[in-house]
């Protein structure tokens, strides 16, 4: 019989009413004891959401609800506390609660004075971030949290047939971090495994009969040793009393096929949107008897799914006669917004094209009673979507002028006019910055005050003239308070950017912004990424005026800040039927002119960040090099049309670069900031293989963090990274921009690293 369910759901709620809820309780921390308040108040919280969103998943006809897909910060980070892995550095005693230490392990200790937050990277190619496990020769596991049981009683109490879902224990061993040399995380599968197996045999008592196991490392190059642990732990797992659906996403499994088919487990469950290719040989290979999920449904796109299409692979020859198939979302629904609803002042015929989370959930529902009860039975949603077809195939693509110049660029566009090393004389003649020099990344606090002139600006209460003057006001604020703290490469703080895509989708055609759009990023932490529905191109200029006044208020040089086209892309929901590449390169063209508009308008150092370059990168290495190739020429494309002596700065972050390092150098950036402190500089390993030619300013401090680090943290951090980079190539900065952090937390952690740098620098003498 045709089932179906969806790996998970996303967890902020319709209004993210989460993300308000953890951070009051954030707010509520005590100065004196470290301790929190109001847990109640954030678990009740958890409670109405979890409730509401199983009731969305039961009225679109869904068979199971799925539990254990909620996370106060994040799924991984569940999992580590479930399993009785917390890092022992944190020194965690018996009688401090669960929550604070959890939030501790994600935020840092309260104190302020130890346990500094555990690293966090990109959760595969999407823009979540997962807190990544530490894993140590001596690491033991526990059944350690009761969470999970408690959720699946509060859904069977609500009447829901529940789906648990866990993080499997290869994937949850292979996304973790070997924090002792010369050791192999993989040696503890055996320890792990009878914890798991004690969590399936607890879920059995809880009257779950299906638990979703989810591998998603099966769609990696993960090498014979780790492949071949799978068929050890399923063959431990399988027999305790429950149903065990193994889950694969964001990938093909190409190679891995023949093994996963052989697995003892009841269910498999593919991504079909972006592993359809696979359909043939698992047909071929997976027993007619099991459970089979096919994921049709795009979980990581926001256009409306081709119900035709979607039907045709159903009934492709050997999957419509199985007995057993269940329809799903590709993966979770966790990296799409939460409904259409409140969009209303969409374009309504883009509207139309569009489908959120809830309104995938219709879909699912629809497809399964297609299957059911044949397509007369939903005639009416099939008329629907070959509309929405027809719409998707009218004039939004190809503006006049787009595509011509892409196609008269010549060989040089995409190469600045001299090698680093002339570059790098006639910048230091012209910005005369000391050794160590010091700077952000971009951003400053975004108080309630500049988000309500903000909104207020928005909804038409306040004139132009009046929010040039409130954001200029802002401005002249952050100059003046690094005036004070004496860095010496300034940022004009960002005041009138809600996010960094989002605010140049609103000034670029071809791309559409969302009233309530918003995704999970990490934590409270959420993002509105933009629809980018036709060709891009710019109007007119984004950012010239704000930097030119900023520059007008100090003698210290100014960055202009800027995205670059690789990161709008990849944080924006690109239609499914045009070629990234093409898309990418447009935006490189309207970053471009940017870029020879801020330079013409005497910017002397532009910054254009590409923190999604690296979580594009396909998941599967033989398709690296096409990716690389086209992603690193449309950031040249971007930035190489200015002077020899006009600086390039890019950032990247909350990512694995090491592999990537020769094609990060290609960028040829003059300076690259990267994220760093937070993985304890795992990052300079790369640095020990690869000699990066131009400069380099890895991240001294973590802002993600409320934690201060010390001088002397910073400054040991420098003298690490200055055993590995000549210190002549060093900048000194933050991970990442200083948005989220709090002005006092911002002055106190920028001080301590302009006395850092000046250590360094009297080092040097």
């Amino acid at each position: 019989m045709v089932c179906s369910h969806i790996p998970g759901f996303p967890r902020m709620g319709v209004q993210r009413e989460l993300k308000s809820a953890l951070e009051t309780y954030w707010k509520s921390v005590s100065c004196t004891d470290g301790s929190f308040h109001d847990a109640d108040d954030l678990e009740a919280m958890g409670k109405r959401l979890r409730s509401a969103h199983w009731a969305l998943q039961k009225k679109a006809g869904l068979d199971w609800v799925t539990v254990g897909d909620f996370a106060f910060y994040d799924h991984v980070l569940n999992h580590v506390q479930m399993l009785g892995c917390e890092p022992a550095r944190f020194g965690f005693t018996p009688d401090v609660p669960e929550l604070v230490r959890y939030f501790a392990m994600a935020r840092g200790a309260t104190d302020g004075k130890s346990g500094q937050a555990m690293s966090m990277t990109k959760w595969f190619d999407t823009n979540y971030h997962y807190i990544v496990p530490e894993f140590l020769p001596e690491t033991a596991f526990s059944l350690s949290s009761e969470r999970l049981f408690s959720e699946v009683r509060e859904a069977k109490a609500l009447g829901h047939a529940v789906k648990a879902v866990l993080l499997g224990p290869v994937s949850f061993l292979y996304l973790g971090r070997e924090k002792a040399e010369g050791f192999d995380r993989l040696s503890l599968l055996p320890g792990l495994l009878p914890v798991y197996r004690r969590i399936l045999s607890r879920l059995h008592d809880e009257g779950v009969e299906w638990v979703q196991m989810d591998e998603p490392v099966l769609g990696l190059d993960i090498g014979e040793k780790w492949l071949s642990s799978f068929s050890r732990a399923y063959g431990e797992l399988s027999g305790q009393g429950v149903k065990l659906l193994l889950a694969t996403y964001f990938s093909s499994l190409d190679d891995h096929v023949a093994e996963v088919c052989s697995l003892p487990v009841d269910g498999l469950h593919i991504d079909a949107v972006r592993g359809r290719k696979d359909l043939p040989d698992i047909l071929r290979m997976w027993p007619e008897e099991k459970i089979l999920s096919v994921g049709i449904v795009d979980g990581r796109n926001i256009w409306k799914t081709d119900l035709d299409k979607a039907l045709s692979v159903l009934r492709m020859p050997g999957l419509v006669e199985r007995p057993n198939v269940w329809v799903s979302s590709s993966c979770s629904l966790l990296h799409v917004p939460f409904s259409l609803e409140g969009e209303t002042a969409m374009d309504e015929r883009l509207k139309q094209c569009l489908a959120f989370a809830v309104e995938k959930l219709d879909e699912i529902g629809v497809i399964r009673q297609a299957l059911r009860q044949g397509d007369g039975a939903v005639a009416g949603a099939l008329e629907a979507s070959r509309q929405t077809v027809g719409l998707r195939k009218g004039d939004w693509v190809h503006h006049a002028g787009v595509m011509e110049r892409m196609a008269k660029a010549g060989d040089g566009v995409d190469h600045r006019h001299s090698p680093f090393g002339v570059r790098q004389r006639l910048q230091r003649k012209r910005f005369g910055l000391p050794a160590f020099p010091t700077t952000t990344i971009g951003s400053f606090p975004q108080t309630a005050k500049i988000r309500s002139v903000r909104a207020a600006f928005k909804r038409g209460a306040m004139n132009e003239s009046d929010y040039t003057k409130a954001m200029q006001d802002e401005i002249a604020f952050c100059i003046a308070e690094q005036e004070s703290l004496g860095l010496d490469v300034f940022v004009h703080g960002e005041p009138e950017r809600n996010d960094m895509v989002e605010y140049f989708a609103g000034l670029l055609d071809g791309m559409a912004i969302t009233f309530n759009g918003w995704v999970q990023s990490y934590g409270s932490r959420c993002v509105k990424p933009p629809v980018i529905y036709g060709d891009v191109s710019r109007p007119g200029a984004m950012t010239v005026e704000w930097t030119k006044f900023a520059q007008s208020l100090t003698d210290k040089p100014v960055k202009g800040m800027l995205t670059g086209p690789v990161t709008i892309l990849q944080w924006s929901f690109v239609r499914d039927d045009e070629k990234r590449s093409v898309v990418a390169e447009q935006i490189a063209w309207a970053i471009r002119d940017e870029v020879r508009d801020l330079e013409n308008a005497g910017i002397g150092i532009i910054q254009i960040d590409e923190p999604g370059l690296r979580e594009g990168l396909p998941l599967r290495r033989a398709q690296w090099r096409e990716y690389l190739d086209w992603a690193c020429r449309v950031f040249r494309i971007a930035s190489c049309g200015v002077r020899d002596d006009t600086q390039i700065h890019t950032h990247m972050c909350y990512a694995e670069f090491g592999d990537i390092m020769p094609d990060i150098a290609s960028l040829d950036a003059d300076v690259i900031t990267l994220e760093a402190s937070r993985g304890d500089m795992d990052l300079l390993k790369g640095f020990s293989d690869f000699r990066y030619p131009n400069e380099i300013g890895p991240g001294v401090y973590d802002i993600h963090s409320p934690r201060v680090p010390s001088v002397d943290e910073m400054v040991a951090l420098l003298q690490r990274m200055a055993g590995v980079i000549s210190p002549e190539q060093l900048w000194v900065n933050p991970d990442c921009g200083l948005k989220t952090r709090q002005w006092r937390e911002v002055i106190e952690a920028l001080s301590n690293m302009v006395a850092s740098a000046k250590v360094m620098r009297k080092a040097m003498c």
